[in-house]
């Protein structure tokens, strides 16, 4: 990852993009594949899709989820604080104590979420409280004071900044998913200057994390022979991650394949033969009934299209602190590359009965 790629990831990690309020992080998203895309559109929920048009060969279309999971102000007491209803899945026992931004008109407002002292709490009460119960408190005299400066509606994420771990490890907010359209935006390039014969879209879509929403407008404005969704996926290589999900999923052993369901038997033999060709380390994960990302709503879109989830290991999802190994993302940005220069001589990835 050069300076330029690393600077571009640093900017979409900075960037608020709670559910429904993704504007900010795909204008900076945007601004990055003008550079090198042929073609960029955005739709009217602002999905954004750039085009690399390679000539004869199939559609593909690499994407991921701009959107992170946040909270959204529903209510302003009468003392002037806050009060939370989660946005996706926001994890309540992470919650309490975080300092915070409020994303308001005029800017983001600092605060936090309030949590008791030690001291003072009954200490036999091992309860997490529901997030509806969970209060901001912005520093503001009384409830006039608090609408002065927020409004209800306003989203809320984390105050939480990208910060290096050992070697190429990387730990922030909201890495579920700027990773995957990172990935979406690098395997376009790379495709580009590979000089694939696949047309290629990347995508940054929205609402990912409220049930799928922009990945089933794209899916069915697009329409493309086949669809690479690019999501963070549970490692297993920590003493956190319980034992009984079975799962061999690990940081820095290289992007993951899903099997089953959703994923599309010829797409998937289709990548791993690209990771074989270009001796890229991929790890294999079962998916029995959904993958639980994009993918389910792209394979499902008009008559089908065939689809993958492409996995990157993710350790501590939808938490403050999440960590991935950027080696695995350069390593799913030329996969994906690969896949779309192989691509290039098939009609089509339907199976064969």
């Amino acid at each position: 990852m050069d300076d330029d790629q690393r600077e571009f990831l640093t900017d979409l990690l900075a960037t608020a993009s709670p559910s429904g309020f993704e504007t900010p992080a795909q204008r900076v998203w945007v601004e990055y594949v003008e550079r090198f895309a042929d073609d960029v559109r955005t739709d009217d929920y602002g999905n954004a899709v750039a085009v690399y048009d390679g000539g004869d060969g199939p559609e593909l279309a690499f994407t991921g989820h701009a959107d992170e999971i946040g909270f959204v102000v529903s209510a302003i007491s009468a003392e002037g604080y806050l009060h939370l209803s989660p946005v996706g899945g926001s994890d309540r026992s992470v919650s309490k104590a975080r300092q915070v931004h409020v994303h308001t008109a005029d800017g983001p407002v600092n605060g936090v979420i309030g949590q008791a002292a030690i001291h003072v709490r009954d200490k036999d009460d091992t309860e997490y409280d529901d997030i509806e119960e969970m209060t901001v408190d912005i520093g503001a005299a009384d409830e006039d004071d608090a609408r002065d400066r927020v409004a209800v509606g306003d989203p809320v994420t984390f105050a939480q900044s990208p910060r290096p771990l050992r070697g190429s490890l990387l730990t922030a907010r909201g890495l579920d998913n700027r990773v995957g359209v990172w990935v979406a935006a690098e395997a376009l390039r790379r495709a580009a200057e590979r000089d694939a014969e696949s047309t290629v879209y990347a995508v940054s879509t929205v609402q990912e994390e409220v049930g799928l929403s922009g990945a089933q407008m794209v899916g069915y404005d697009l329409d493309p022979d086949a669809a690479v969704a690019v999501d963070v996926t549970h490692a297993s290589d920590h003493p956190e991650f319980p034992g009984s999900k079975h799962n061999e999923v690990a940081l820095g052993d290289g992007p993951v394949v899903a099997r089953g369901a959703t994923n599309h038997p010829e797409v998937v033999d289709a990548v791993r033969a690209a990771a074989a060709d270009e001796d890229i380390d991929v790890q294999l994960q079962a998916t029995g009934i959904r993958t639980g990302t994009d993918a389910d709503a792209f394979y499902t879109s008009r008559s089908g299209i065939p689809s993958l989830n492409l996995g990157l290991p993710n350790r501590y999802m939808h938490t403050p602190a999440e960590v991935v190994d950027t080696d695995d993302l350069n390593a799913a940005a030329d996969l994906l590359a690969a896949f779309a220069v192989r691509a290039a001589g098939r009609d089509s990835f339907a199976v064969e009965l």
